[in-house]
């Protein structure tokens, strides 16, 4: 699991569609660029530029609820990436213990923005959709290291190596 940093959420062009824009914190810098509603990138948007409105939006009441029931949360995790859909945990802790609670990766961004909780991802979900600084897909490195592989076992073996 690694921990990872909003960078900022932008509209992906040409088909006007929100992009929320994690980072690693650590030296690698690999990126997680995951597709959100509009509704979303609003709210995340609203957060990061600490606007403040007359009424609480949904993702300031839910963290208003979190803290008038005592707990706290700890982090949020993007778990997976099942059937090009990214899925999140949202961990709060309360004198009871922990509570994992499923989330969209969108809602639960726009949540730890709001309560400086840590965000992390599984090292999974940034092998399959993230990319390096450069742009790279990291998924593309992986296959192209196992191809290179199988190339120098194709290479190496022999008819003898299978038996009989």
């Amino acid at each position: 699991m690694q921990q990872m940093e909003l960078i900022g959420v932008r509209v992906e062009l040409p088909s006007n569609t929100p992009i929320m824009l994690l980072r690693e914190k650590d030296e690698t810098t690999r990126l997680l660029p995951i597709f959100i509603g509009a509704a979303e990138a609003t709210a995340i948007s609203i957060a990061l530029d600490d606007i403040h409105t007359p009424r609480p939006m949904t993702h300031d009441l839910l963290n208003n609820v979190v803290s008038k029931l005592s707990a706290n949360l700890e982090r949020v995790v993007i778990t997976e990436l099942r059937k090009r859909t990214f899925y999140a945990e949202l961990h709060l802790k309360n004198a009871s213990g922990l509570t994992v609670i499923s989330s969209r990766p969108s809602d639960a961004v726009a949540l730890a923005i709001r309560s400086n909780a840590p965000i992390y991802a599984d090292e999974s979900v940034i092998n399959r959709a993230g990319y390096r600084a450069d742009g790279t897909p990291i998924k593309d490195q992986q296959e192209t290291a196992m191809l290179e592989e199988f190339k120098k076992f194709i290479d190496t073996v022999s008819p003898e190596d299978f038996g009989n």
